[in-house]
């Protein structure tokens, strides 16, 4: 089983201007001439951490990881204002462009997936390869699931604790509940609400309890901007049409695909990841038996460094 390549620094870090107030952190790893790869983070608001850095060698490939709107590194901090799904897709060309890049490959996972999944539908020519984990496609359905009922029948003990700071009768739309109590100016209320709706996702995001997941989503400056960011998309439609991923497939025909899904993924279910296969079958799709949702999971991280070394014999 492989495992994540060593620790490594980045070699040079950015501060990319982007549409008022926003300032993205990007940074760069690896081969500075080497094959460009993106790495798109979860959440929406989870930020980057030093670990996504080890899924590529960095004889190989110039890595690049960047802090989306409102998350990490980037400033402000947990700011909503022009925080949209086509923000985010334009943010990328910025980085790009600012980077003198022609094409690269794209590597997310959950709503990194989603985000990875737009860009390429928006800009199939700048794609040299998709590495997608976790399938996220934003439908309605799929948010009902995690922040209303399914997912609660798995894990009820530690649905309690995320329902917990919503009273009895605003529980029928827990969504909107917490959006209301995290958009308000109530500092411990916002704080608490954070807290317990970025518990809820660690604890649900793996087959087996990880430390390292649960101290990353508890960590306050990470709870605030996922769940703020989070609940911002969800209760918007993410920014996206019904079923948009699916219906514009075909922009993706020519782009060389690994689809990387953890069969007890409670937060994002293999049926997502089904269904994209399903309509993009030209990509290649791997079920991991034994995990759930994390890119730390042991097989989760063997099918993605293998997906990553194998694009990098195939494009460098």
């Amino acid at each position: 089983m492989l495992k994540l390549f060593p620790d490594i620094e980045p070699f040079v870090r950015h501060s990319i201007d982007v549409a008022s107030p926003h300032v993205l952190y990007v940074e760069e790893c690896g081969n500075a001439k080497g094959l460009p790869v993106l790495m798109v983070h979860g959440g929406p608001g989870a930020g980057c951490e030093p670990y996504h850095r080890r899924f590529f060698d960095p004889e190989i490939y110039r890595i690049i990881l960047f802090d989306q709107r409102g998350c990490g590194r980037s400033k402000p901090h947990a700011e909503l204002q022009g925080n949209t799904t086509q923000a985010l897709v334009e943010d990328i060309e910025v980085i790009r462009k600012h980077l003198g890049i022609d094409r690269w490959v794209l590597f997310g996972g959950s709503w990194g997936s989603t985000l990875s999944l737009v860009y390429a539908e928006t800009h199939p020519e700048q794609v040299l390869g998709l590495v997608l984990r976790g399938i996220f496609l934003c439908r309605e359905h799929e948010i009902n699931w995690f922040y209303q009922q399914g997912a609660s029948a798995l894990l009820p003990d530690y649905w309690q604790s995320f329902i917990k700071p919503i009273p009895e009768q605003e529980r029928g739309d827990l969504l909107q509940a917490y959006y209301k109590r995290l958009m308000g100016n109530d500092e411990l209320t916002r704080m608490s609400a954070a807290k317990a709706w970025s518990m809820w996702e660690a604890r649900a995001a793996t087959l087996l309890c990880r430390s390292e997941v649960i101290e990353h989503f508890s960590n306050p400056h990470t709870a605030l901007s996922l769940a703020r960011i989070e609940s911002h998309y969800f209760v918007n439609h993410s920014f996206l049409e019904d079923d948009q991923i699916l219906r514009n497939i075909t922009a993706l025909r020519n782009i060389p695909g690994v689809i990387i899904q953890g069969r007890y993924d409670v937060v994002c279910p293999m049926q997502s990841a089904w269904d994209l296969h399903q309509a993009w079958p030209e990509a290649e799709y791997h079920v991991i038996p034994d995990a759930g949702h994390a890119a730390s999971e042991p097989g989760i991280i063997d099918a993605l460094v293998r997906a990553t070394e194998k694009f990098g014999r195939l494009l460098a």
